[in-house]
Order: structure tokens, then C-alpha cells, then sequence
């Protein structure tokens, strides 16, 4: 009693395959050509779906840009959650972090990072797409901080906004000039903000989980805010 008919449940496969190539190809598309210019008739061609099928999940396609950014923001938490949850040192997790943006940054069809371009492009506070890229924002703050302060309490916020700041310069930079500069300028930063925040733990008393050679084997795929298939 309550189930899914047989036929329903061909017809709920079918609204979720729908809605599922809509998010693939606004994320394609928004990420490289931009929000405002791709049109809802551009993206239901594309997508193989109807008119009606697009206002049926998506009233807008602002709407269809916040679950795209949503998407994104949800695979980027499960990556760097995944890379957490490994039995490794904390400042291997955060060279993981910046080894996987390097990675990214000099990927064919980099565009950027999605999150700081939707802003570009909705800069009202109160917009739902400008609200998604800061609480994306403001999630990565906060882990990224929270990893520092595994290995030093103090100046552990200082050091997690200065982490993000290497973050935004290298992925703007490795669009708009040489990837492979911003790239190593970004790890550079980051080892040398680790050596910082991990002489602050000595002074703490902390003793410091073994080191190592800047981690590359656990890489996480997407970190750079790109849309998967971008």
C-alpha cells in the first residue's frame, strides 16, 4: 500500500535520467561559457528534454544554477571528507588539498573556479546564487581552518583564511596566466604555511604527527570548484 506502480516507477526513472542530464549540462555549460549567457531554450535543446519538463524541476534557470552549484558543493564535501577520513597526517591532508587544485588548475578547459565566477556574476548579497557561493565558502573556511587547528591551535583561523587567499589567487591566476606558475606558487604557499603553523604547535607543546614529502597520492578530483566533465 503507498508503493510505486510499475509504471510510475518507469515514469519517476525517467523525470530523475531528465533531471539528472539538465544538471550535467548546466554544469558544462554555465561553467564554460557563464550563467547569464546560456538561455533555458539552449539548455532544454541540449538536455533532450522539453519546456515543461524544465519548469517541472527547475521554475527558473537561476533555480537550475543553484542546484548546479549545489551539486558541485556536495561532491567537493564528499571528496575532502573522503581525504579526511584516511589515516594520514594532518598536513598531508592539506598538501593533498593543494596538490589536487594544482591538478585541476592545469586541466584542458579550466575555467577557473565555479563558485568565484557565479559571484561575478550575481554580486546582490541576497541573490540564492550569491547565498550558495558563500555558504560554500564559508563550509571550506571552516574545514580548512578546523585542519589547522589540529596542528596549532592558535592562529589556526589566521592561517585557514590564508590558505583560502592561496586558493583563490592560484586558481584566478591559473586561468588568467601561466597554470603551471600558479600552480607551483600555490604549493610553495602552503608549505610555507605549514612550516609557520607547525613551529606555532612546538611552541604549544604539540607534538607534531610524522611528516612527510608533499602528498600526491590521494588527490581529490573536482576540488577546483569545476563541474564534473567540465
Amino acid at each position: 500500500m503507498g508503493g510505486m506502480t510499475q509504471t510510475d516507477a518507469g515514469a519517476g526513472r525517467k523525470v530523475s535520467e531528465a533531471r539528472e542530464r539538465l544538471l550535467r549540462t548546466a554544469g558544462q555549460l554555465f561553467y564554460t561559457e557563464g550563467i547569464h549567457t546560456v538561455g533555458v531554450d539552449r539548455l532544454v535543446a541540449e538536455s533532450k528534454v522539453t519546456n515543461a519538463t524544465f519548469y517541472r524541476h527547475f521554475p527558473s534557470k537561476e533555480d537550475l544554477a543553484v542546484a548546479y552549484l549545489g551539486s558541485v558543493d556536495l561532491a567537493i564535501r564528499a571528496q575532502i571528507g573522503a581525504l579526511m577520513a584516511t589515516d594520514v597526517p594532518t598536513a598531508a591532508i592539506l598538501r593533498g588539498i593543494g596538490a589536487s587544485l594544482v591538478e585541476q588548475i592545469r586541466s584542458p578547459g579550466y575555467r577557473g573556479c565555479a563558485f568565484l565566477n557565479a559571484a561575478a556574476e550575481f554580486p546582490a548579497p541576497d541573490h540564492p546564487v550569491h547565498r550558495v557561493v558563500v555558504q560554500h565558502r564559508e563550509w571550506f573556511l571552516q574545514t580548512i581552518t578546523g585542519l589547522f587547528a589540529q596542528i596549532a591551535d592558535e592562529s589556526a583561523e589566521h592561517a585557514g583564511r590564508h590558505f583560502v587567499m592561496l586558493r583563490d589567487g592560484a586558481m584566478s591566476a591559473g586561468y588568467l596566466g601561466d597554470p603551471v606558475l600558479a600552480g607551483e606558487t600555490l604549493l610553495r604557499g602552503i608549505e610555507g604555511l605549514l612550516r609557520v603553523h607547525t613551529a606555532r604547535g612546538l611552541d604549544e607543546g604539540v607534538t607534531p604527527a610524522p611528516d612527510q614529502a608533499p602528498f600526491t597520492a590521494m588527490t581529490v578530483s573536482d576540488i577546483d570548484c569545476s563541474p564534473p566533465g567540465a
